[in-house]
């Protein structure tokens, strides 16, 4: 979009005193504004550039007619759609392994057996969002999620915002604001962090490596956030703010309450963990470029019937990203990329015995490449990286008793299959995810998804001790992705 375009729709955002949404794709929004999904998004829920000014001005663009009630003042005290946003999105899937994993649940370690390959998730999950403007200068996107995994509704995604947009001298605008959230880099505006970073979906029935970093989705759901930004000209983005621990479904053993956290709960942050964001978006013509970098550093006690004092971890993590996208009006192209690090001091864990060194490090990268034509084929390709410092207590391999085959009693207690064990205590893990897309109609998608490892906690072969290939856990993902 040329710059006086924009100015011009900035402009007039700014004189109704409205501003404006987006974040993954719900129909919610297309109600709200009256525009189609294509305004905000590649396809859903890639974000344009117009989708990130969107976001970052609050989830209040809208169409619909309001209740008001201004005061004596003629400020708008109230202001509510007559219409409610709310939408649902549904997954269904189906995942298959390339090698069926042992049957964990066996009595009998000598003859384990097999568990059943492939599994159906009807539905892998299942969404209701309230997703808009709640009051003049104050929007939300909230998500509540059924899950199969746990057959349980919780708390997922959410995103609340206080934004104003300000026209300065010489045609340059400033958005800034406030982001009440549960999971550090959801507020973000790109596709490269790790919150709405490629794959966008992917199966619960799969098998996860080891290793991860706390900004990387760990602390997803269990944290609450309060960070403060601005946007300058729709280009430079700044946002720094804090988080603490907010878990779901926890009580104090004492008095039965929601809280204050005890030691029963795990990983709890110590005090205020800081968040930051930079980055810089060029756009020209159909063209936009971002580059960027963010960061947060988490003291967290390990807890787990250990008393919340003394000795802590520490999580030093810093990322960088990119993105380029192209909005053509038959092809759309995005590419994008993170890198993360993570200095970790485990003095507590060192302590008590669950790691093997006081301090390692975490490196993961991703980059990611999607094409569409017509917003309806579509072809993506990513590439994924964890190396990390060898700890065979922080990435523990399985007690294995010579002799005997397939799954072991450890320490008189469940068996163990290995599978999500390291032998070597690496977290080494690297492969590719492609992906096909078919959009038969904006807000329906068909997906059929690969992910392939070249090596899976530490090694390529048998890294697991007891004869498992990354290989085996390459696993097809085919699903179908609607919301309305």
């Amino acid at each position: 979009m040329r710059m006086h375009t924009r100015f011009q729709l900035v402009a007039a955002v700014a004189a109704l005193t409205l501003l404006a949404p987006a974040a993954q794709a719900v129909p919610s929004f297309a109600r709200q504004t009256g525009m189609a999904c294509a305004a905000c998004h590649t396809v859903f829920p890639e974000l344009t550039h117009f989708g990130r000014v969107f976001k970052a001005n609050g989830y209040v663009l809208d169409n619909l007619e309001q209740v008001r009630e201004p005061n004596s003042a003629r400020q708008q005290m109230l202001s509510l759609s007559k219409t409610p946003t709310f939408s649902i999105m549904t997954q269904i899937s189906y995942t298959q392994l390339n090698k069926r994993l042992p049957d964990g649940n066996t009595k009998n370690p000598a003859a384990p057996g097999l568990a059943q390959n492939g599994t159906a998730g009807f539905p892998l999950q299942l969404s209701l969002f309230y997703a808009g403007k709640i009051a003049p200068h104050m929007g939300v996107f909230s998500q509540i999620t059924y899950a199969n995994d746990s057959g349980t509704i919780g708390i997922d995604n959410t995103d609340v915002r206080f934004a104003k947009l300000i026209v300065l001298p010489g045609r340059h605008t400033l958005t800034y604001g406030l982001s009440l959230n549960n999971n550090p880099t959801v507020q973000d505006l790109w596709n490269s962090t790790p919150a709405w970073g490629f794959p966008y979906s992917g199966s619960n029935a799969a098998v996860s490596p080891l290793a991860g970093a706390q900004i990387d989705g760990a602390l997803a759901q269990s944290v609450a956030g309060l960070t403060a930004y601005a946007y300058y000209d729709e280009s430079l983005y700044v946002e720094v703010g804090g988080y603490r621990s907010a878990p779901q479904g926890h009580t104090n053993t004492l008095t039965g309450q929601a809280g204050p956290l005890d030691g029963s709960f795990s990983n709890v942050i110590e005090g205020l963990s800081p968040y930051w964001r930079l980055a810089y978006e060029y756009n020209f013509g159909a063209n936009s470029m971002e580059v960027g970098a963010y960061g947060a550093e988490f003291k967290e006690y390990p807890g787990g019937g250990t008393a919340l004092q003394g000795p802590d971890n520490r999580f030093q993590d810093v990322a960088e990203d990119f993105q380029y996208q192209y909005v053509g009006e038959h092809n759309l192209l995005t590419v994008g990329g993170t890198h993360i690090n993570e200095k970790m001091r485990l003095t507590a864990s060192y302590l008590g015995g669950a790691s093997a060194n006081q301090a390692d490090d975490l490196n993961t990268s991703r980059i990611f490449a999607s094409y569409y034509y017509q917003r309806t084929y579509g072809a993506q390709l990513g590439w994924f990286s964890t190396t990390g410092t060898t700890d065979t207590g922080l990435y523990p391999g399985v007690a294995y008793a010579s002799g005997a085959s397939g799954c072991d009693l450890v320490n008189n207690g469940p068996l163990s299959c290995g599978v999500i064990t390291s032998a070597n205590g690496s977290p080494d893990t690297d492969g590719f995810t492609g992906q096909i897309d078919y959009l038969p109609w904006l807000n329906v998608k068909l997906v059929l998804q690969y992910t392939h490892y070249n090596k899976f906690n530490g090694a390529s072969s048998n890294y697991d001790g007891l004869g498992r290939n990354a290989s085996d856990n390459d696993t097809l993902y085919a699903m179908l992705w609607y919301a309305f």
